[in-house]
């Protein structure tokens, strides 16, 4: 019977109260665990005043600030269900979501609420501005005075000033909801995925065990919150154990983050796999294949002294504490990660959907077994659904991490868990037992896989992570097209303008490439052509592309137009 999340998160704060638990970069304002629990108990009391039972739904749209995570722990320790909205998510979405979930309340900023506030939404009692504490909207009388009488309230109920003895939360169930995650990834619209108090419990206990957070540790946290990965790794585990959290508030620029990883000097920091993608191609690459350190990284022994001086300065770059730094939502690029590893920088590739909250393998830097995503979380088990000879076919999960369902669609929920509890990834791999551990290699998604006309299975991402490899390619999607494979690339035009090359210079680059993976790929895998894009591909908050609006929504460049 060991402590829920809700519980870790009394203790923690109670323990800690006199430690910084979050600090917005970078104004540098600083919150401490028990300046956190006050803030939460006033949401607790407005919440009630304003008539929100617990089990009610409340949407949570806004940046990433210290703000928004005051408000989310005050959400899910209320014992009211959390609606978390990516600020990305377009108006229709949003207000989908919303009216969707049922959310009596909305906590927003006023620039996104002028964006979606002539939505018909149905169900609001109010909206309220977290970040500047200002009511933009009242539909109900109840809300309007429960927000003017909260300084009264709770000088009322804390006359001597809110204290770590007063900090303690209503006792909640395992199958209690905690979380409706709207998913909106490369597959189409948003489904919510209902996520109870066991789902984020299991995770959190698996996350305290690896060498991950520690009290007095830092996490700098520079992905969106309201996404599955960054909540549980920059938010409620960090703050489950004590954990010091410095947040970017938005996507930063290089020169931002850089800058931001100095001051702060991060234990942890989670990324998504493009962050480490861009600076390994954008920078260490080209360095490392220069003359005279290519002709050095050949000779024994002094490969070694370079390649052990590159992880330093890299570690340097992320601020020179790093214990180890997540990496997962997408896909690393295989040779991106031979050569991390190869260097002994500490990145793990984790494996994770919202539907299990979200992890669902993990290995530390001393386990990881290259090209895997880890062994399955203790908490879970694994198997592959209808394998083929050589072992590979659907990811299946169970475990207390997966989640109860889809929000008001039991359809898909049946379609997705099967009557043993199996939740059907949708992902394709196999399984090898490693040490005792059951570790997870990934092919691609179920959904993206193309069948030749001669029966192979294709995994299209294997042939983008080779196509993307090469030069002139940032980007790059393979798809069938009249029985052929073809790629659409979104070509490097900063690189190619900086070193004078027109658009048919990258054309003709664009057919050596084609020619050097066709060499290398399956017959099978063979591509017939490479179609250039004008713009970049669309992106799912994970830095995913979204893989449902092409090729039909492709803008190709001015030659093939």
């Amino acid at each position: 019977m060991r402590p829920n999340i809700i519980e870790l998160f009394e203790t923690t704060f109670k323990e800690c109260a006199d430690m910084p638990a979050l600090t917005d970069y970078p104004t540098h304002q600083t919150w401490t665990y028990l300046q956190l629990a006050e803030s939460v108990a006033k949401y607790h009391i407005f919440f009630k005043n304003a008539g929100i039972k617990r089990g009610e739904k409340i949407a949570l749209m806004s940046e990433s600030t210290s703000a928004f995570v005051r408000a989310y722990i005050a959400i899910v320790t209320y014992g009211a269900v959390s609606v978390p909205i990516l600020p990305g998510f377009s108006t229709p979405d949003a207000a989908f979501i919303i009216n969707h979930s049922d959310s009596r309340l909305l906590l927003s900023e006023k620039k996104i609420w002028e964006r979606i506030g002539e939505s018909q939404l149905d169900n609001l009692l109010g909206v309220y501005d977290l970040n500047e504490g200002v009511i933009l909207k009242v539909s109900d009388k109840q809300f309007e005075e429960a927000f003017k009488s909260l300084p009264a309230n709770f000088k009322a109920a804390y006359p001597e000033g809110f204290r770590p003895e007063d900090i303690k939360y209503e006792k909640v169930d395992l199958e209690d909801l905690m979380i409706i995650s709207y998913t909106s990834g490369t597959t189409g619209s948003p489904k919510g995925v209902m996520l109870p108090i066991r789902s984020i419990t299991a995770n959190a206990y698996f996350a305290m065990a690896q060498p991950l957070h520690f009290r007095g540790g830092n996490a700098l946290s520079i992905l969106p919150l309201a996404h599955a990965f960054a909540c549980a790794f920059d938010m409620f585990y960090p703050l489950a154990l004590g954990v010091h959290v410095t947040l970017l508030g938005k996507i930063p620029s290089p020169a931002i983050l850089t800058k931001a990883m100095a001051e702060v000097k991060p234990t942890i920091m989670c990324v998504v796999p493009l962050v480490l993608e861009k600076i390994v191609k954008g920078k260490i690459w080209p360095a490392l294949r220069k003359q005279p350190v290519k002709f050095l990284t050949k000779i024994p022994g002094v490969d070694r002294l370079i390649y052990k001086k590159v992880n330093k300065q890299l570690l340097e770059t992320f601020g020179g504490r790093l214990v180890e730094i997540p990496t997962g939502g997408a896909a690393l690029d295989p040779e991106v990660e031979k050569f991390l590893l190869k260097i002994k920088f500490p990145v793990i590739v984790g494996y994770g959907m919202t539907e299990c909250g979200p992890l669902v393998s993990y290995s530390s830097r001393y386990d990881f077994v290259r090209t895997s995503v880890g062994a399955v979380v203790y908490e879970g088990d694994v198997k592959i659904d209808k394998p083929n000879k050589d072992g590979i076919g659907e990811v299946c999960i169970n475990g207390a991490h997966v989640m109860l369902g889809y929000y008001k669609n039991p359809e898909l929920t049946a379609q997705t868990i099967d009557k043993d509890g199996w939740l059907h990834t949708g992902d394709i791999g196999f399984v090898r037992e490693i040490k005792g551990s059951k570790v997870i290699f990934l092919r691609g998604r179920n959904k993206t896989m193309i069948l030749s006309a001669d029966g192979q299975n294709i995994y299209p991402e294997e042939i983008e992570f080779k196509l993307n490899d090469l030069p002139f390619v940032t980007e790059s999607f393979v798809y069938q097209d009249k029985g052929s494979l073809v790629a659409l690339v979104y070509p490097d035009y900063d690189r190619a303008k900086k070193e004078g090359i027109d658009l048919a210079g990258i054309r003709r680059q664009m057919d050596e490439n084609l020619a050097e993976l066709n060499a290398v790929v399956g017959n099978y895998e063979r591509l017939k052509e490479i179609r250039l894009l004008a713009e970049p591909f669309v992106k799912t908050p994970k830095q995913s592309i979204k893989r449902n609006l092409y090729p039909q929504e492709a803008v190709f460049a001015a030659d093939e137009a």
